[in-house]
Order: structure tokens, then C-alpha cells, then sequence
């Protein structure tokens, strides 16, 4: 897969995409991530790439043409069927689905937006679709960009060293992951629950699907609400809240 990211900073993402899965991905060849800047694409001396927005008010917002050049100069350098995304405040909010969507494409550009936004006649004429990472304002789009190529990433084939550690992850069944726990086997008089010590696959799965299945319910309720739980799920969801009740956090149930 190639990514282009057209941006203000490409040093920032160049930098960031080095360490971790991204850095494994990229070296294993999964994965190319370039980043371009509108600024090499100005035609005046001081490069210039904002101007002040019609109808006045603060903040400045990005040039058409020299990011326009920066976005077709980056779509040459990909394959076939790639996609165009702005990484904004008013796009859709990014959701596991959308990466898995996004993971099967050949390839990708991300336009990073700075100060007031860009020129809208830009996101008409180059951009597919516009997505957010949450109900809130960054500077600019770099950050949300680099969520979202390690979004995608992640679930590509050969980028994990386990490939079953992308299909466990919390939001790819539509609930949240289940308590996880490792060496030793008591910190601080807690103890790690028995039955994952048991060697018990099958209780081992069904413990698993409930505390995923309560942890959802819990902390995203929302999530609950979508999803058409099999009469085993809805069986031990009502375990774990009977549980909860017993253990004296009904409160939170």
C-alpha cells in the first residue's frame, strides 16, 4: 500500500511513521508512506500557501492552487483505485470500519488541513470524503492523518507479528476488548482471575466474551444498542451484570 500525505510539516510525519509498527511495515515493504508539502509548489519568492478568507474573521485559510499541484503531483504517484481523504473537524468520525474499508485499498492520500481550514473548492474538486478522529480541534491535521494510516496499517497482512492480534482488537466484533493480564501472577494482592490460569479454553472463551461483553456495556453503551446479540451473548451479559450487582457496582449498571 502507498500513502501520500500532502501537509505543511512533512518533516513531522516523516518523523513520526519511523518508530514502531509503522517503522516495522515500512521496513518490511507493506507499507510506503511519502509526505509532500504545498509550499514546494508556490510560485511566489516567500512561497506562500494561505491567504485571508472571504467574508473576513480570523485565521487563515489555505491557497487552492499550490495544494491543488501538491494533490495531483501526489495522486500520480498512486496505483489505481487509491482514495482521497481530508482530515478534518466536520468529517465523519473515523471508525474501525472505515479502516478496514480504507486497509483494502491500493493506496491513499491524506490532505492535512492547517489554520482555518482549506478552500472548499479544493475538497470539491480533489478530495473523495472528509473524516474526523473526534469531537474536538487540533492545530492541524497532521496528528489525525498519522491515527489514521496507524489505523490502517496495522490491519494490513504481514504488518503484526500475530494476525489474530488485529482480529481481537477492541471494535472489530463491535465491542470493546476484554481485561488482559500477564506475569506476575499477584501485584499488590490482586490477583490475576483463575480461570485464566485454568488451561480451560472453552471457559477461557466464554469468560472473555463476557467481560467484553460488560466492559461494552459499561463503558460504551452506544455500542450495545447496535449490536443483535445471540442468545449466549445476551446470557452472559446478564451474568456480568448480575455479578456487578453482587460485587456492589450496581450503581454503574
Amino acid at each position: 500500500m502507498r500513502i501520500e500525505v500532502v501537509t505543511l510539516f512533512p518533516e513531522f510525519v516523516a518523523e513520526a511513521v519511523r518508530v514502531g509498527v509503522l517503522g516495522r511495515a515500512i521496513e518490511r515493504g507493506r507499507v510506503m508512506v511519502h509526505a509532500a508539502t504545498p509550499r514546494e509548489f508556490a510560485m511566489d519568492p516567500h512561497r506562500t500557501v494561505d491567504d485571508r478568507s472571504y467574508g473576513g474573521g480570523p485565521g487563515m485559510v489555505l491557497k487552492v492552487e499550490p495544494a491543488r499541484s501538491a494533490i495531483r503531483a501526489a495522486k500520480a504517484r498512486l496505483p489505481q483505485g487509491s482514495r482521497s481523504v481530508y482530515l478534518g473537524a466536520d468529517g465523519t468520525p473515523l471508525s474501525q470500519a472505515k479502516a478496514l474499508e480504507l486497509a483494502r485499498r491500493p493506496g491513499l492520500l491524506l490532505l492535512a488541513g492547517r489554520y482555518e481550514g482549506v478552500d472548499e473548492r479544493l475538497l470539491e474538486m480533489e478530495i473523495d470524503e472528509s473524516i474526523s478522529i473526534g469531537d474536538y480541534v487540533l492545530s492541524g491535521g497532521e496528528l489525525p492523518a498519522l491515527v489514521l494510516i496507524d489505523a490502517i496499517v496495522r490491519l494490513l497482512p504481514g504488518v503484526l507479528g500475530d494476525e489474530a492480534s488485529a482480529e481481537q482488537d477492541s471494535f472489530m466484533d463491535g465491542l470493546l476488548d476484554w481485561p488482559h493480564y500477564t506475569r506476575p501472577e499477584v501485584i499488590d494482592g490482586r490477583k490475576v482471575p483463575e480461570i485464566l490460569m485454568s488451561g480451560n479454553h472453552a471457559a477461557i472463551r466464554r469468560w472473555r466474551t463476557k467481560q467484553a461483553l460488560g466492559r461494552t456495556w459499561l463503558r460504551r453503551r452506544d455500542l450495545i444498542d447496535k449490536q443483535m446479540l445471540t442468545a449466549e451473548q445476551r446470557q452472559l451479559l446478564d451474568e456480568f451484570m448480575t455479578e456487578q450487582r453482587a460485587s456492589g457496582r450496581s450503581s454503574q449498571v
